[in-house]
């Protein structure tokens, strides 16, 4: 009975220290600035959102939401193709240099970003995509590889090989085989790899700062960062742009966990 106390007691913390900032986040944007300073616990008075229209309409924040939508997403969704056939490969497949291969994709792990940002934006100068929502997409291509290719390379190793000789006796090709019979059992897999690609492109700081110059490009962490800048007095605007950039990626994990749980389970990874 003490051991379960005990128990509950530590969950109870770590989901109070990890949802309350958040939460307290959201409350504060439908306060004004007297309520923040003097009651910063209390619940707002009323639910007035005309903050967030004043900031998606004024500020320009919709035409930043929606840049971060098309960049993650496109970026995501190609990267998932590219990076899935590559694990399929890798796990099928016997060829020459397949595990120094392999190795090497994974050690782009301990490579830090920055330490790429010169031919990156060599790379972007000279393709003539500076300030240009393509060359962010096309930088994000490359993020989260070793994580996609770990995560895709375990789940079509937990598919039977029978299978796909199976495919191959019926006169089934590389792609048929791939998108019919591989993919729809590695969907776990596939949808874990896609919502963490996803998450990491929505929320990058750094190469969205440096590739970007102009509103028409910008995403919603860079222009959060001049907002902060600008408007570091007006706590209640400054609140709703924070929830305006966090709660659509933790809306989207809570919705897909239960994915992403089975996903990481099927890499035999365990918590």
């Amino acid at each position: 009975m003490k051991k379960n106390i005990f128990m509950y007691s530590i969950l109870l913390f770590v989901v109070l220290i990890s949802v309350f900032p958040i939460l307290w986040i959201v409350l504060s944007s439908f306060k004004s600035n007297g309520e923040i300073l003097s009651t910063p616990l209390s619940i707002p008075m009323s639910f007035n959102f005309t903050v967030y229209f004043d900031l998606l309409t004024e500020y320009n924040f919709f035409q930043f939401f929606l840049n971060s939508i098309f960049i993650a997403t496109v970026s995501s969704l190609i990267s998932l193709l590219i990076f899935s056939m590559s694990a399929y490969v890798i796990a099928r497949f016997e060829f020459p240099g397949k595990t120094l291969f392999f190795i090497l994709f994974t050690l782009t792990l301990l490579v830090p970003s920055h330490s790429r940002t010169q031919p990156i934006f060599s790379l972007v100068m000279n393709l003539g995509l500076y300030d240009n929502i393509l060359g962010l997409t096309i930088v994000y291509l490359s993020a989260g590889l070793a994580m996609s290719l770990f995560l895709l390379k375990a789940g079509f190793m937990s598919i039977p090989e029978s299978l796909g000789e199976s495919a191959e006796i019926e006169g089934a090709g590389f792609l048929k085989t791939f998108f019919l019979i591989y993919v729809p059992l590695v969907k776990s897999s596939l949808s874990t790899a896609g919502i963490l690609m996803f998450l990491g492109n929505w929320n990058e700081y750094y190469f969205a700062s440096l590739l970007t110059s102009s509103d028409s490009s910008r995403t919603l962490p860079v222009a959060l960062s001049f907002f902060t800048s600008e408007f570091s007095y007006n706590y209640t605007s400054l609140f709703a742009a924070l929830t305006v950039v966090v709660l659509p990626g933790i809306i989207l994990y809570a919705v897909t966990s239960r994915h992403v749980q089975m996903g990481i389970a099927s890499t035999g990874v365990k918590g």
